[in-house]
């Protein structure tokens, strides 16, 4: 896949999924890998040490087989 756009070429995706609401089932037929990352529950601007949104739990998607040569280089 060679999409460049802005002078980048995308090697991984990522996306979140609602930890109470959704299994993730989807992501996982469609070969993305969990990589049990989870957010805080805080917000861009929430307050410290309280969730205020729903925790989400971390999915990415390589787009190369070689993403983590391509992103540390």
């Amino acid at each position: 896949m060679t999409l460049i756009q802005h002078g980048y070429l995308p090697v991984l995706l990522e996306s979140f999924v609602e930890k109470d609401r959704f299994a993730g089932t989807c992501y996982k037929a469609a070969n993305w890998v969990p990589v049990g990352g989870q957010t805080k529950g805080r917000g861009k601007l929430g307050p410290p040490g309280k969730i205020s949104v729903p925790i989400k739990v971390l999915w990415l998607y390589p787009l190369e087989p070689n993403f983590r040569l391509l992103l540390t280089s």
